[in-house]
């Protein structure tokens, strides 16, 4: 009898504590943060806004700002590039900056540079002097709460700042043209 009971108290041991591991495991899954995937969870109609800042603190320090966006019915980007020995570099140290209109073919391309892409909750970053690049997607549905972008390989990343880099260079060569 006494084996008996010992026995069924084991037995009932065991199922808590596999109760208890099922619900640690099932609880992670629920507080683990929430992705989206551009062209999958993010339709590319519903993107109104991309961020790209890279900023440095190195000697000389580095500055540059690349910003896709819609204005009414019109596919914009925004470049600034600063330039200086002092650090912080501030709006005094802006030595190129432009707003251009993209075409429809660009705005595609653009869009496909972010497709595969991945959006998470922002996140407050403890880690000091890192350069970025930081980048925000700001697209319908985002509820102010789901815009830290990652690209989905390191490749793509550097492709989208070719593309970026030849776009300024395009705007530059038209703007020295009209003059």
């Amino acid at each position: 009898m006494y084996q008996k009971g010992r026995c069924t108290y084991l037995m009932i041991g065991i199922i808590c504590v596999v109760i208890a591991i099922a619900i640690v495991i099932l609880l992670s899954f629920s507080v683990r943060q929430k992705e989206y995937v551009v062209g999958t969870d993010i339709a590319a109609e519903d993107i109104t806004e991309f961020y790209y800042t890279y900023s440095s603190s190195t000697y000389p320090p580095e500055y540059q700002r690349y910003r896709f966006y819609k204005e009414k019915e019109a596919y914009k980007f925004f470049h600034e590039k600063r330039e200086g020995y002092d650090w912080p570099l501030t709006e005094a140290h802006i030595k190129l900056s432009d707003s251009i209109e993209l075409s429809e073919k660009e705005w595609t391309e653009f869009l496909n540079y972010l497709n595969g892409g991945k959006v998470k909750e922002r996140n407050q970053s403890f880690e000091a002097g890192r350069p970025g690049p930081w980048l925000y997607l700001y697209w319908e549905g985002d509820r102010a709460k789901y815009q830290e972008f990652y690209f989905p390989t390191l490749h793509e990343e550097k492709a989208f700042e070719n593309f970026c880099a030849e776009l300024v260079k395009l705007n530059r060569e038209q703007s020295e043209k009209c003059f």
